[in-house]
């Protein structure tokens, strides 16, 4: 919360238990179970959080995604934000 304020970003929430209206949370969970969740056996819970930080980074900064032309979600900001910087390099 403090992150928003600080950059001048407003929150929405979702009504609590009512998926129709919390689709995008829904799929990241869902994302989540089956790419990462489901496939890792842990050994505490030091391990999970250390594994998640590892997902979390494969997946915005190495894997590519179909929904976004094959580029990863970095490289979309990058040349949402840079347009010019990134044509030129």
């Amino acid at each position: 919360m403090m992150a928003c304020e600080k950059n001048n970003i407003s929150q929405r929430f979702t009504r609590v238990s009512r998926p129709q209206t919390n689709g995008k949370a829904e799929r990241v969970i869902r994302t989540l179970m089956e790419m990462w969740h489901d496939k890792t056996e842990f050994k505490s819970s030091d391990h999970r959080k250390n594994e998640l930080k590892r997902f979390i980074n494969y997946y915005n900064l190495v894997k590519p995604h179909k929904s976004i032309d094959g580029l990863t979600p970095i490289e979309k900001l990058i040349t949402y934000f840079f347009p010019k910087s990134v044509n030129n390099a």
